[in-house]
């Protein structure tokens, strides 16, 4: 199929280049090297450098200052196009992962860099063109236009955005929507829903046949009644659920934010009426209502922190930096008065990237590059000071709602399999029908006996089994919530309840989910020395008497006698310190200024006054620590703990305050920030009033320890930490001169100004100064996990679920939580899956996986994308059978397509747990969404099916109410369906008697009232019975294996169901034939009075748990049969019902059909008792 878009112009010199052109420029390099290719374009757009020229030499003397101007900006953006070709065209220190796809990735920047004809108007950067050509394009725009208005397809692309107007294109409106249906869909598709299944398109047939006069036979409402109720309440309940959802997508739309306005105040608008362009100013702690390029922060570096675990899982705050043109301006009603426009890339699923430039077109004309550091994506929260942006995308193009898969109409198991089991039903009654047919013979209008043979037998098929079923899941979900154990929970979709009680794998999030967000720092040590918790009081009275012996002059010398207690204390102030300086931690305080008048000193080592250590004080009690890592800011609020806070820090400063008040100042030199590949970060300082220069490193103990000198302790100590769940950092340290540092920067600018493999070579640079290092210590930190996460985890896997924990997270600390909070067991391996990126790596790694034996996984987003790939059903086999499975660095698209692959490889029925806005796409696909109400918000609890308060609350979620609500659906289901099997059987067997005629055996009321009034109460009852405790379910978890197996509810217990319906409906009909006299009402009230007690003894005879309601609903139920015997005089005769001769045949009858399936379930319990009732 031909793919139809829109044709864009660019515009270089005097020459213009179309996006089919381009394509074809690189199309035809394809088989070229990336060096050729890239050398290719810039000859092709730099050839037309040379009629350029000349024709500026003609224009310039020409007085149309509008020609001077388009040529003066072609010429500036053929300058930056070759800059940008030899600039753009290798890897980028931002995103290591290069690939084959860099041509198509610089295609599309080079389109965003170059002059768009249809974009670009407001500049008047346009080089004059042909009216004949501007027509066929305008044509050709027409008729795109058209086609996508007709199609309702929207395109994806890139745009560009004026600063302070809004955009003439129209972009999706900034809502979110989690409805289902609209005004016009809902009744639609609500009824297709309903109809899709076999049993309720069944009753439709049946109901609607009754209007054909010929085949009617019995009342309308028999049919109609119970049909309808059915539909009334399912539509009545999806209307509920989806106006919930309206309501809930309505409290988050509305909520207000501030928006700038050209030439007057700014004004309060719901998030649900920004647009492209908006001017939009979010406050701290505020949800950032739409996709923004932050423009200005209260911050004078144009800093901003920002929480992203709603959208990746991530709890390290993450920094956002201004674009620097917008930061410098003096106030933000500037805005509106620079001529400034950004150029962004078209909206993508990528939270991690982002390619973009702003431009200013006054006076100044810069241009600067942007990137996802310039980002505010939505539903993230800002978590320092106040933030600015531009709106650059909205509603369902925002990175969060790509990210997350459309909702679905989640259809149970159980539902499933009487759906199976009705088409059984319904061909059984087309086979008696056809049995009935071929016996009374094919004479006269048989067409017509045939359907109503059909219509007689539907009974089968009860049309209450439905009606009865839905009851069953909204009591079930009464109950969920009101179980005071489990306090908080919420039933979102009341359709799935016994889902809970067939799940064998369960998915996790880590983040706010197995975990607090709380680090704590546990352990520190120095190689011959270790302090805990309860000696960290030891480490600040190391700290006071290092810095007083500071304090001293260096003429007076120590006393011999205190040489090993000042080597240790000398060995604890390097290692504190070094925390308290390797991080990029940023204390915030409520007043963002110091007062002038209560300053303290800049010195290195100044002497505070009492009023400066007062105000010192109440400082400290107000300071947040802002970082980009939890980790970082453990270790700095221990430093404080134990007396060296960090008090001020901003881009090229950093001061800490000692124990007696003084103020220790450095100067940041560089930064060499963390990352997952490096797996360390580093500082180099300059105290100020030394002048010592001092390099500091902290990072994994796999990588520091071929950094720092030979020791034999390291490796032996991160090895204990790490089997106490805790995660290791080894810090190091690493003295320069001022030569050496000069010589280091040198060759570190020199690299970062490369334009070919920049990458390499600055890690190169920072490589050679990372030798030799002298280690300082190793710190444990501790990743508070939720309350009893371990025992419910123990639960879980002893219920035979497998649990897969997938996080946004790092590898290492994905790693360390599955350790701690036992997911991984201390007696199973742990394979961690090297880093592949071709089909071979992935072949090998697999293969080497493949010997392992009881070995949990952990696998990283990208492995896992390149395993899937090219072998998906090998990873899948291997993966499916392990204990457990860590994927780490996943994206919320990645989880929720883990998930279906579960689906498909096993069919075995699966839940998915988590807490922030990265796990709704997770939450959704799978069997059982369950949503944590936490700290994160509230994103994924509104999005799931099920709501808990906290991770513990999952046991008794899963072992007792999902056991009980699916144990209670497969009892009821076969009670109902025994309900009409027996009276099916009887009218088959009154039929076959009667010359097979067509004749009702019961009508009017008795057939409604047989499902209603006489056997409902007694038989919905059975909602109320258990077969354990849930104390013995939560004890023995083992007992949840067997649902797995769906026995409860299959053919063979349907088999089984079937004989006893066929065995005491004969019994029932022919008792009823054989001892009647001579009158056929007396034939009605015999059988009809045996089958209502009969039900009700089945009932009394399949309960295992009495409740006093169910002892309520049999004497109820009889007592309202008793009372229709005396007022039904046109079924029952009065005289014959109160003699002896109908108590006795009543009774007789009863008894034959119950009294061996007593017997049979008495031996059995004797000699072949069930698992649970040996626990009972």
């Amino acid at each position: 199929m031909s793919r139809i878009r829109k044709e864009q112009s660019y515009a270089v010199g005097n020459d213009h280049f179309s996006d089919i052109e381009l394509e074809e420029t690189f199309s035809s390099k394809s088989s070229c090297s990336e060096s050729n290719s890239l050398s290719s374009i810039v000859n092709t757009l730099t050839g037309s450098k040379q009629q350029l020229n000349e024709d500026m030499e003609l224009i310039l003397g020409s007085e149309n200052t509008r020609d001077k101007r388009r040529i003066i900006g072609a010429k500036s953006k053929l300058t930056q196009v070759r800059t940008l070709l030899y600039t753009q065209g290798t890897p980028d220190k931002r995103d290591s992962r290069y690939d084959a796809n860099s041509q198509c990735e610089l295609l599309r920047y080079l389109r965003s860099k170059c002059v768009m004809r249809d974009q670009m108007d407001y500049v008047t950067f346009n080089t004059p063109k042909l009216e004949g050509k501007a027509d066929k394009k305008n044509q050709k725009r027409c008729c795109c236009w058209f086609w996508r208005r007709c199609c309702r397809e929207r395109e994806l692309r890139s745009r560009t955005i004026v600063i302070g107007q809004h955009s003439p294109e129209k972009f999706p409106a900034n809502v979110i929507r989690n409805q289902k249906y609209n005004f016009i869909t809902f009744l639609p598709l609500v009824l297709f829903q309903q109809f899709k299944f076999f049993l309720n398109l069944y009753f439709l047939v049946m109901a609607t046949s009754q209007f054909i006069p010929d085949i009617r036979i019995g009342y309308l409402y028999t049919y109609w009644g119970p049909l309808s109720f059915v539909l009334t309440v399912t539509i009545f309940r999806e209307a509920v659920d989806d106006f919930r959802r309206h309501q809930r997508d309505k409290e988050v739309n509305s909520q207000r934010y501030r928006r700038l306005v050209r030439g007057r105040d700014s004004e309060l608008v719901p998030s649900s009426k920004l647009r492209v362009g908006d001017l939009v100013v979010v406050e701290k702690d505020q949800r950032v209502p739409a996709d923004l390029v932050l423009l200005r922060t209260t911050e004078r570096s144009g800093a901003c922190f920002v929480r992203t675990d709603q959208l990746d899982g991530e709890t390290d705050w993450k920094l956002r930096l201004a674009v620097p043109a917008t930061q410098k301006l003096d106030s933000d009603s500037q805005l509106f008065d620079i001529k400034a426009a950004l150029f962004v890339e078209k909206p993508q699923r990528d939270i991690h990237s982002f390619i973009g430039t702003f431009t200013r077109h006054d006076g100044y004309g810069s241009e600067d590059s942007l990137d996802v550091e310039n980002t505010l994506w939505a539903n993230c929260v800002v978590a320092s000071g106040v933030a600015l942006g531009v709106v650059v995308y909205t509603g369902s193009e925002t990175r969060s709602v790509m990210n997350n898969s459309q909702p679905r109409s989640k259809v149970g198991l159980l539902d499933m399999e009487i759906n199976q089991l009705t088409k059984v039903l319904f061909v059984a009654v087309l086979g008696l029908a056809i049995i009935m047919m071929c016996l009374k013979g094919f004479s006269g209008p048989w067409y017509r006996y045939m359907f109503r043979f059909v219509l007689l037998f539907s009974y089968i098929i009860p049309i209450s089994l439905r009606v009865n079923l839905d009851m069953g899941k909204a009591f079930y979900s009464w109950s969920m919530q009101r179980d005071k154990e489990i306090a908080g929970t919420v039933v979102r979709s009341t359709t799935i309840p016994e889902e809970l009680g067939r799940i064998s794998y369960l998915l996790s999030d880590k983040t706010g989910t197995l975990t607090q967000n709380e680090m704590v720092f546990k352990k520190l040590h120095l190689g011959t020395v270790s302090f805990s918790t309860e000696t960290f009081d030891e480490v600040s009275s190391h700290l006071t008497t290092a810095f007083t012996q500071q304090a001293q002059a260096e003429s007076v010398g120590p006393s011999p006698t205190h040489k090993v207690r000042r080597s240790e204390v000398t060995r604890v102030l390097e290692a504190v310190k070094a925390l308290a300086l390797c991080h990029n931690v940023t204390p915030v305080y409520e007043e963002q200024e110091l007062e002038e008048s209560h300053s303290p000193g800049s010195g290195s080592m100044e002497s505070q006054t009492e009023a400066d250590q007062h105000y010192w004080q109440q400082k400290q009690e107000s300071c947040v620590y802002q970082a980009s890592s939890p980790d970082e800011v453990a270790l700095v609020r221990w430093t404080e703990e134990v007396g060296l806070p960090l008090v001020r820090r901003d881009l090229v400063n950093m001061q800490l305050r000692t124990p007696s008040g003084q103020v220790l100042s450095f100067t940041i030199l560089q930064i060499f920030p963390f990352t997952s590949e490096t797996k360390r970060m580093g500082i180099i300082l300059k105290e100020d009033q030394s002048g010592e220069i001092i390099f500091y490193l902290k990072g994994a103990d796999v990588v520091m320890s071929g950094i720092v000198q030979y020791n034999d302790w390291l490796e032996e100590e991160c090895g204990n930490m790490a089997r106490e769940g805790l995660r290791t950092l080894v810090v190091a340290k690493k003295s320069l001169t001022e030569e050496q540092y000069l010589e280091f920067e040198t060759r570190y600018n020199a690299a970062r100004m490369s334009v070919s493999d920049r990458v390499a070579q600055v890690a190169a640079v920072v490589e050679s100064l990372e030798r030799e290092m002298e280690l300082l210590c190793v710190t444990g930190v501790e990743d508070r996990l939720q309350d009893r996460v371990r025992p419910t985890l123990e639960l879980l896997r002893n219920a035979g679920i497998k649990i897969w924990m997938l996080t946004g997270d790092k590898l290492e600390t994905a790693t360390c939580i599955a350790k701690s909070s036992r997911l991984v067991s201390r007696t199973q391996g742990l394979h961690v899956f090297k880093a592949v990126v071709t089909r071979t790596d992935a072949h090998l790694e697999l293969n080497t996986f493949r010997k392992k034996q009881d070995c949990a996984l952990v696998i990283s987003g990208d492995s896992l994308e390149v395993c899937l790939q090219y072998y998906q059903h090998e990873f899948l086999e291997l993966a499916c059978g392990c204990p457990a499975v860590v994927c780490c660095r996943c994206s919320p698209t990645q989880k929720a397509e883990v998930v279906r692959l579960i689906q498909r490889h096993t069919g075995k029925r699966t839940a998915a747990v988590g807490d922030g806005g990265n796990d709704v796409s997770m939450i959704q696909a799978a069997d059982a969404g369950i949503g944590i109400a936490g700290r994160e918000g509230h994103q994924a609890s509104l999005a799931a099916d099920f709501s808990i308060p906290q991770f513990s609350h999952l046991a008794r979620l899963l072992l007792v109410h999902g056991r009980r609500s699916y144990k209670r659906s497969a009892s009821l289901s076969q009670f109902v369906i025994h309900r009409g099997l027996i009276i099916t059987t009887m009218q088959a067997v009154f039929s076959s008697v009667f010359y097979f005629s067509s004749v009702a055996l019961y009508q009017g009321f008795l057939m409604v009232g047989y499902a209603t009034v006489y056997t409902m109460f007694p038989v919905f009852s059975l909602v109320l019975d258990k077969d354990v405790s849930g104390k013995i379910a939560l004890t023995y978890p083992e007992l949840y294996k067997e649902l797995s197996k769906g026995r409860s509810l299959s053919f063979k217990t349907f088999l089984m169901w079937v004989l006893i319906s066929i065995y005491q409906g004969g019994v029932i009909m022919y008792g009823a034939l054989v001892l009647f006299e001579d009158e056929f009402i007396h034939i009605v009230a015999i059988s009809f009075t045996s089958l209502i007690l009969t039900e009700l003894i089945m009932v009394a005879l399949t309960v295992r748990t009495w409740h006093i309601i169910m002892v309520m609903a049999e004497l109820f139920s009889l007592a309202l049969y008793i009372l229709s015997l005396v007022v039904l005089k046109d079924y029952f005769d009065a005289e014959f019902i109160q003699t002896t001769d109908f108590l006795w045949k009543v009774l007789i009858i009863t008894l034959v059909s119950c009294l061996p399936l007593y017997i049979l379930k008495f031996l059995r319990k004797k000699f072949s008792p069930p698992s649970y009732s040996k626990l009972s």
